[in-house]
């Protein structure tokens, strides 16, 4: 039951609020500029009850959902209909709800809120849209492998044209947290482990699902997510403890989100973890001291899925009523499914624990973006049941998507060039239980999309080579064993001339609550690739994963490897472009493969240590008993269908305290065959004032190389290139000597030399 009882403790803190309240800077910024509305609109405020301001603040899951949105984010009592939310909505009780069922829904929501409810403000429509609507392009973390920030532009921008036709003005997306633990499920909704990388894709991102203006009907509202450190959970494990210095979170985890909101995004989503003791949903200086006074942001910040809730078991709230009290004075403007606002918020105003000031703050930032949005001028600018048809799936949709899936696939490995496959004259065995069937292509949080319009790896290859070429032979489950499998995986291997062994993780296995303890390959599909090797057929190994995987056996030993990851709706053919030569694979790799799972956490740009590891296990070193302290694929590796080699580097001995430092270096395609290549630059900081990482990746650019060709690839490094988190947790540059390597890795040499920053 819950206390509705002032206590003296709660009156003492709600009147210490009030007073923090009053004397605060973030008083002063009731209305952002740049969140200005009309006075119409504004005029709403004196005419709303304390408990319709309430409902603006509270955003449930739809009633009326079905299928993978149900099972995802359940209503949380098992009593709620549809109707009884739409009458909720028509009384003014909610602002909008997410996950829900396309237009029909939609409309009918609106056109009752338009017509029935008293102040006629309109509902505001959002979803899990993170990599494509019906259009599935592949999971973020492969498209962050593609090196291309404008391509998940694109791929944004499609799925906001299809989303909003359905109705939709607002997706949870996009996810920037940064990533160094692969056992964490949800490094597949991100951009890895690299800050540069992820800042790049947070933007791109945010700008395709916003486009160039908000009030367009296929423009939705981005929310950057989740703030914040969420992917440093401790252990790796989902909704766990992080416990990180300021300085780490200034200079690793805050600035991808940085980016994310520079680019516009107008809302942000609070995470579901403490960071030093104190719960992201209750933390004033996470949501306002930095976020908004730091920072100047002037969007909404959006509670995550009970979050407000979740801080009774964090032990941080006493019930509901003081979860909802803490989480709105911290800066939680919506809370999402508790439905704690609505009920708490208008009794917390009377008893003096929560300022009303602070009440017509959030309800003018959420009148405020929902006016962005065009809302106001027209409630249904988004809902068109018939452009929902017209935009889906169409055939330049599909084509983006086989585009995107080809240039997120990586090449690890490539011993005696058995890559690319001849179209003709090879019997091709695909064995593994990714082989064919309609599952496990278009990856985690999928809501809308359908495995069964995706296209599989056997159709895929069928469709180049023909039918007759191609066995399939599942051989094994996912996680355990077939009866006979292994035996009819072994006779497949044995009549044909090359084997795709098409192994991995299934949907299910990542994503989030999907934190894994060991990140290997299955024992039953392990147990199928030592068998199949045994065979002495060539085998090209065909990953399919969200996360670095660590590679063992005949896995790692295979000629050819392939990462696929889950890469949506164009996956089979994507995937034979790469095998048979059509397109030469681009992809690099955005998080680290160590060489064993017991490395984790493990990222490139580590500190050196006092007893620095190198690439061999050394005594009284930084390394572990059986591994070195090195990745076995690198962040930034990937090889090509070309021979890539870098030389003639050129480099200024010197550069100027606030000058530019322009550098080189020739980058030369030496195989037959055409290529492109992303060309990294990474630096290390000699010295400093607080240590610095062995590497850092300052900017990178992929070109194409025609056989035989050369290009010389130009980069500039500025002050800000060189600036990191100093002891007074400012950001310094200190003079001093500088690495840099021009590099296809973030461990290869490639080219390498100093340079020394002068005063």
């Amino acid at each position: 039951m819950v206390d509705h009882r002032v206590s003296r403790r709660a009156a003492l803190g709600g009147a210490g609020a009030i007073m923090a309240w009053a004397a605060s800077p973030a008083r002063a910024l009731l209305q952002s500029p740049n969140l200005t509305i009309p006075a119409a609109v504004d005029a709403l405020l004196p005419r709303m009850t304390i408990e319709e301001k309430a409902g603006q603040l509270d955003l449930m899951v739809a009633a009326w959902a079905g299928g993978i949105a149900t099972a995802l984010n359940p209503p949380s009592t098992g009593t709620t209909t549809f109707e009884t939310q739409l009458a909720d909505a028509v009384a003014g009780k909610i602002t909008g709800v997410f996950n829900g069922n396309g237009a029909r829904m939609a409309q009918r929501m609106q056109r009752a809120v338009m017509r029935e409810s008293r102040l006629k403000i309109p509902l505001i429509f959002a979803a899990d849209i993170i990599h494509g609507y019906r259009t599935i392009f592949p999971v973020p973390l492969a498209e962050a492998a593609s090196f291309d920030p404008a391509l998940a532009e694109q791929t944004a921008r499609i799925a906001a044209v299809e989303a909003t036709a359905a109705g939709l003005d607002w997706t949870f997306c996009p996810m920037v947290d940064i990533s160094r633990d692969q056992r964490w499920g949800r490094t597949m909704e991100g951009a890895g482990e690299d800050v540069r990388l992820g800042m790049l894709f947070a933007a791109a991102r945010v700008k395709g699902f916003q486009g160039r203006d908000l009030t367009a009907q296929d423009a939705m509202m981005a929310c950057v997510k989740h703030f914040a450190a969420y992917g440093a959970a401790e252990g790796g494990l989902d909704y766990n403890t992080v416990d990180v210095s300021e300085r780490t979170l200034r200079e690793v985890y805050l600035p991808p989100y940085k980016a994310g909101f520079d680019a516009g995004a107008l809302s942000a989503m609070a995470s579901f973890n403490e960071i030093s003791g104190v719960p992201a949903h209750g933390n004033p200086w996470l949501l306002d001291t930095l976020l908004r006074q730091e920072w100047g942001f002037e969007g909404i910040v959006v509670g995550d899925y009970t979050g407000d809730e979740e801080m009774i078991a964090h032990g941080f709230a006493k019930d509901s009523r003081d979860a909802a009290r803490i989480a709105f004075m911290a800066g939680v403007d919506m809370s999402m499914q508790s439905n704690n606002y609505a009920r708490f918020l208008p009794g917390l105003v009377r008893d003096g624990l929560v300022p009303m000031e602070r009440l017509d703050q959030a309800v003018r930032r959420v009148l405020a973006v929902k006016h962005r949005l065009g809302l106001f001028d027209d409630p249904f600018r988004r809902i068109d049941a018939k452009r929902e048809q017209a935009r889906t799936r169409t055939r330049s949709h599909l084509a983006l998507a086989r585009d995107a899936a080809r240039k997120s696939i990586v090449l690890l490995k490539n011993e005696g060039s058995l890559l690319p496959l001849p179209r003709t004259g090879q019997k091709v065995a695909i064995i593994g239980p990714f082989a064919d069937d309609k599952h496990d292509l278009n990856g985690p949080w999928v809501i809308y999309g359908d495995n069964a319009q995706s296209i599989d790896l056997a159709q895929g290859v069928r469709e180049v080579i023909g039918a007759s070429n191609v066995t399939v032979t599942a051989g094994s489950k996912v996680d355990e064993p077939l009866p006979g499998g292994i035996e009819a995986a072994v006779a497949a291997a044995n009549a044909a001339d090359v084997v795709l062994l098409a192994i991995g993780e299934a949907e299910n296995m990542s994503g989030e609550a999907q934190s894994r303890t060991d990140i290997v390959v299955p024992a039953a599909q392990q147990a199928l690739a030592e068998a199949v090797a045994k065979t002495g057929k060539p085998v090209v190994v065909l990953l399919k994963n969200g996360r670095a995987l660590a590679l063992q056996g005949a896995v790692k030993d295979a000629p050819a490897i392939l990462v696929t990851w889950f890469l949506g709706s164009e996956s089979g053919r994507a995937i034979a472009d790469v095998l048979f030569g059509a397109y030469s694979p681009s992809g690099r790799l955005p998080v680290s493969f160590p060489h064993e799972s017991g490395q984790q956490p493990y990222y490139y740009d580590h500190k050196p240590t006092g007893r620095p590891g190198g690439d061999a296990v050394a005594p009284y070193r930084a390394t572990y008993r059986t591994a070195p302290n090195t990745a076995l694929y690198p962040f930034g590796h990937g090889l090509t269908y070309g021979d890539i080699t870098y030389s003639g580097l050129n480099l200024p001995a010197t550069m100027a305290g606030n000058g530019a430092l322009t550098v080189s270096a020739t980058i030369t395609n030496k195989g037959q065959r055409s290529a492109e290549e992303v060309v990294q630059l990474y630096i290390r900081d000699r010295i400093g004032s607080t240590t610095r990482p062995v590497r850092q990746l300052k900017a990178f650019r992929k070109i194409a190389l025609a056989p035989g060709a050369s290009e010389v690839v130009t980069f500039t490094l500025r002050r800000p290139d060189l600036e990191f988190i100093g002891v007074d947790l400012k950001p310094t540059v200190e003079p001093g000597t500088f690495d840099l390597w021009i590099a296809p890795s973030a461990q290869a040499e490639g080219v390498h030399g100093q340079f020394e920053l002068l005063a």
